[in-house]
């Protein structure tokens, strides 16, 4: 899917911000929407259930509404480029030999991409593009870290440029909202539960549409 692209609505070519808005996360809705169908990779829970777990973990924590709709959207690259297969990081299945998808390559940028051409604001566009440098970084500054990670995520590892070195830990700590992505990262992590109760994806519709609004608002200051 083109990022710049709405779906069959021609979001871009309304003039009303709310209307606007609205088309926007109805597009995205769509996106995740799809992903109850889809399982999360190597998990028994869905692609859906993933993200609202995440969710819930950056709300329950008295989080705002930017690291909210981060910790919603953090994976929406994958749904972008699902029918993409070029872009699929792909791995045999010990077990029955079978060649499987551990995620899109890649899929962190082309999310955090997708969501500023939307009109994200940059700090939900950068909690998103470093879930999986954070992946890197944990990996590289805590090898404990590494065995925690399922085996779909440390296949996705190799993909992704393995664990950071010494360096590139020291300048990762030096980036912009650290803290935040690192705990981002931790509620990735953990949202892999079966049978959780949650928040719907529609109680966060009008916290990604008042989102919307004041980012349209600040850029016509």
């Amino acid at each position: 899917m083109d990022p710049n692209c709405c779906d069959d609505i021609h979001c871009e070519e309304n003039n009303d911000s709310l209307t606007n808005a609205k088309c926007i996360v109805d597009e995205i809705w769509k996106m995740l929407e799809s992903g109850m169908e889809e399982e999360y990779i190597g998990e028994a829970i869905s692609q859906l259930e993933h993200a609202l777990q995440a969710a819930a973990s950056a709300s329950a924590n008295g989080c705002d509404d930017e690291t909210v709709l981060a910790a919603l959207l953090h994976d929406i690259g994958q749904f972008v480029v699902a029918s993409d297969m070029s872009q699929q990081m792909l791995m045999t299945d010990e077990v029955t030999g079978e060649t499987v998808s551990v995620g899109a390559h890649g899929h962190e940028i082309i999310g955090g991409q997708f969501l500023r051409a939307k009109g994200f604001s940059d700090k939900v566009a950068q909690l998103v593009e470093a879930h999986v440098n954070v992946k890197r970084y944990l990996t590289g500054s805590n090898p404990d870290y590494y065995n925690s990670l399922s085996d779909a995520s440390k296949a996705s590892l190799k993909f992704q440029g393995g664990p950071f070195t010494a360096e590139q830990v020291k300048q990762f700590e030096a980036s912009d909202h650290f803290a935040l992505k690192v705990q981002l990262r931790r509620w990735d992590d953990a949202a892999k539960v079966v049978g959780l109760q949650t928040p719907t994806l529609e109680f966060y519709r009008p916290i990604a549409i008042n989102h919307l609004l004041n980012q349209q608002k600040l850029k016509q200051q």
